[in-house]
């Protein structure tokens, strides 16, 4: 069983498609033993032989596996490990967004003990153009300059440096945004991302700026980038996406 989860494992995105010598060289497997494991895999739809010279990918039976577990799967479980280190490391609210469209949701949120704080609350919605937690997805989303432009109407936003700072976020891996949707707030948030590569949503901390000078947010950064990443590889993101 062990050898047989090597093979199907040695798929990726970019390589969904193997021969056999590109499988000898991933998995620790003779030429025969390769053959017998891979034709028990086919039998059962696990993996497919396409073309000639003859390759192979996975099958229906990974789609209905797949099918099975994003069906049951709650993110704003899945998150709480993260959350609750991030609210004991940091001591502020921390709350989990998941996009949609030009919106972002909050669906999960662990507030802070302090007597001074902001909160959001889950249902809360805003545009994903404004703050931290909006504009971190927006960067890792790969908009064009014309959806950009979309999701601006009805702010006060430049497109110029808008698109200036998405590159700034890619680059950094959080976004922060200070002041802008509460005055004396800040917010410093992270990307994740689901099985499919794809920006999913963003884990984002808010904090009164009394507290969250540059060394807190930058600290705090590295924090929710680091957690974001262990909550991207729970929902079954490969490390080259991240």
């Amino acid at each position: 069983m062990d050898r047989a989860l090597e093979i199907l494992m040695a798929f990726t995105s970019n390589d969904y498609e193997l021969s056999v010598a590109d499988l000898l060289k991933r998995v620790e497997l003779s030429r025969p033993t390769l053959y017998r494991l891979l034709n028990t895999l086919e039998q059962s739809g696990f993996v497919v032989s396409v073309g000639e010279p003859q390759k192979f990918r996975l099958g229906p039976s990974i789609g209905h596996l797949a099918h099975v577990w994003t069906s049951s799967l709650d993110i704003g479980v899945v998150a709480q490990p993260m959350m609750h280190r991030l609210r004991n490391a940091t001591g502020e609210t921390v709350a989990l967004f998941l996009r949609q469209g030009a919106l972002r949701i909050c669906v999960a949120e662990l507030p802070s003990a302090h007597p001074l704080s902001f909160k959001r609350g889950v249902g809360y919605q805003e545009q994903i153009v404004l703050g931290a937690s909006g504009r971190v997805i927006l960067a890792f989303a790969n908009e064009t300059s014309n959806a950009l432009e979309a999701y601006s109407v009805n702010t006060k936003l430049d497109l110029e440096l808008l698109t200036s700072e998405l590159t700034k976020i890619q680059k950094q891996g959080y976004a922060t945004s200070r002041d802008e949707l509460i005055e004396g707030a800040v917010a410093v948030a992270a990307p994740f991302f689901n099985s499919a590569g794809q920006v999913a949503g963003s884990i984002a901390i808010f904090g009164p700026s009394v507290r969250l000078k540059d060394e807190q947010v930058s600290e705090s950064g590295h924090l929710l980038v680091a957690e974001a990443r262990l909550l991207s590889a729970a929902l079954g993101a490969k490390n080259d996406f991240l």
